[in-house]
């Protein structure tokens, strides 16, 4: 197939000023070379033991007026099951790290402190089973973070041993009298949670020596499901974990093992102490938090490139297993809970990232936002039985055609948006061919006030229609509310035709999601 040029017409001034004050800004699609699958697990969730995003959230019991499947409320499955939710990481988090799962099985469970977050009594009434059920109902594969912090390899293995192995084996019957005859696929194991600081404050080299031993012990039995080993990896831009880890991965022996290795980084426009609000803010602070998202690629590019000197051939990958924006929580509500609201500027922000994450597709295999329900940047809130969906979950339902589709190289002259000393490109694209042998192309529009017009030429590939859908607001600073929860929603878009060319206007903070027919 020829190359498909996208060309668009983009308005540097304001609106106020003569449309033929324009600059045109060339996109151009290069079909024939296509580039690396993008994994549909970058799209993956993370849900942690804190605030409610487990309890109200996910579990509200099997007594509940509010409809559930053992316990597990209906409209959250439904609303994830809508997004094709490939993964989710759990318990956690700094949770994890004290989590000792065998409170956390059978009829009788033993409370715990969590110590991490709030200081709240944790029940552990929803455990293993009713995780792995959850994630059943949801349809997706289970990433487990063991206890690397304060627990054992034993404690670890053990744990591993009750959910894979047959019920023939003496832990596995114990799993097969909790109601689950059946081992258990999981896929992927987190050998500990940031390491370098909630984790336990280790250095790189007595994280590696422990992770070793991990490596090594934390078994899968069932032979039906392979297992990948994710080991920590840097905070940020601090490169000493990703050399310690992977000097360790390429000198290894035949007795461990890893596939992965994490990234945790927040986009929070300064650092801790957190000075950012999720609502209320002014452009200032739109142009600060997209400014500082956007350093996601750069981190990626400077990690990856310690990963290629050791693993040339890319088999460990990169996990973003912590990603997302953090602010201070929502006045009125316990800061140890970390709830925020959810404005247009985070969709815009979670295209950036996942456009980014799918540039990078031949490391970047897995992503996990924090967190899925009402927990930072998340997909869902909830208010006892009242349920909403974010701006950010809207943006991750429209890229579902990116899952597994196949990434095409995109060249444009963006432009550029600027406020203050900020400059940022105006006018952000991601293209692949999907699955089903379509060609799509997200287009974001950072520029919060300028609309931005789109003239889409197609040039040796026929395009007869482009339809789609468009995530906007009537400000940057709008989000849904339990009172009004379709303030945001995608509206259906269909591009105009004329001579041969496809148009569409991207509104102010804007993302996108075309089909192109041919």
């Amino acid at each position: 197939m020829k190359p498909l040029v996208l060309t668009g017409v983009l308005s540097l001034l304001a609106l106020t000023l003569p449309a033929a004050a324009q600059e045109r800004v060339s996109v151009t699609v290069d079909a024939t070379k296509p580039g690396a699958k993008i994994d549909r697990r970058i799209f993956g969730q993370f849900a942690e033991h804190l605030g409610s995003g487990i309890y109200e959230g996910v579990w509200v019991g099997k007594d509940s007026a509010i409809p559930n499947t053992r316990g597990i409320r209906n409209d959250v499955v439904a609303a994830l099951k809508a997004i094709k939710v490939p993964v989710v990481r759990w318990p956690g988090g700094c949770f994890a790290d004290e989590y000792h799962w065998r409170r956390g099985i059978g009829p009788e469970r033993k409370a715990m402190m969590n110590a991490n977050w709030g200081g709240v009594i944790e029940p552990n009434t929803f455990g293993t089973d009713e995780f792995m059920d959850f994630a059943s109902q949801v349809g997706a594969e289970a990433y487990i973070s063991v206890n690397v912090g304060s627990g054992t390899v034993g404690e670890a293995a053990e744990w591993l041993e009750y959910m894979t192995s047959s019920a023939e084996n003496g832990i596995g019957a114990e799993r097969a009298k909790n109601g689950h005859p059946e081992p258990y696929k999981v896929p992927f194991v987190g050998l500990g949670n940031e390491s370098w600081d909630c984790g336990g404050a280790m250095t790189p080299d007595f994280y590696v020596s422990q992770m070793k031993m991990y490596a090594r012990f934390v078994r899968n039995y069932n032979k039906a499901q392979p297992m990948q080993r994710i080991a920590v990896g840097p905070n940020g831009g601090d490169t000493a974990y990703t050399e310690a880890v992977m000097k360790s991965y390429k000198g290894r022996s035949w007795a461990w093992d890893i596939e992965g290795l994490s990234l945790h980084y927040y986009t929070t426009g300064g650092g801790f102490p957190l000075t950012q609000k999720s609502t209320g803010f002014g452009e200032k602070e739109y142009a600060v938090i997209l400014q500082d998202t956007l350093k996601m690629d750069e981190l990626i590019k400077t990690h990856s490139a310690i990963m290629d000197k050791y693993d040339p051939e890319k088999k460990v990958s990169l996990v973003v297993d912590e990603w997302g924006a953090w602010y201070v929580a929502t006045p009125g509500t316990d800061p140890g809970f970390l709830k925020q609201q959810n404005t247009q500027r985070d969709a815009v922000l979670s295209a950036l990232n996942l456009n980014i994450f799918a540039r990078h597709a031949d490391r970047v295999r897995m992503a996990n936002i924090a967190q899925m329900v009402n927990v930072l940047q998340a997909m869902i809130l909830t208010d006892k039985d009242k349920m909403l969906l974010t701006p950010t979950y809207h943006v991750f339902r429209m890229y579902v055609p990116f899952q597994d589709a196949t990434f095409i190289p995109v060249t444009l002259n963006a432009g550029t948006y600027s406020f203050g000393d900020i400059r940022l490109p105006r006018v952000d694209a991601l293209a692949a061919r999907g699955t089903d042998g379509k060609i799509y192309l997200s287009l974001t529009n950072l520029d919060p006030k300028t609309p931005v017009d789109i003239d889409v030429a197609s040039l040796n590939f026929k395009v007869k229609t482009a339809t789609g859908e468009t995530l906007s607001a009537a400000t940057f600073d709008a989000y849904n509310t339990f009172a009004a929860p379709a303030t945001i929603a995608p509206k259906a878009v269909t591009a105009k035709m004329a001579d041969g060319k496809v148009m569409v206007r991207l509104s102010p903070a804007s993302v996108t999601v075309l089909t192109l027919h041919p």
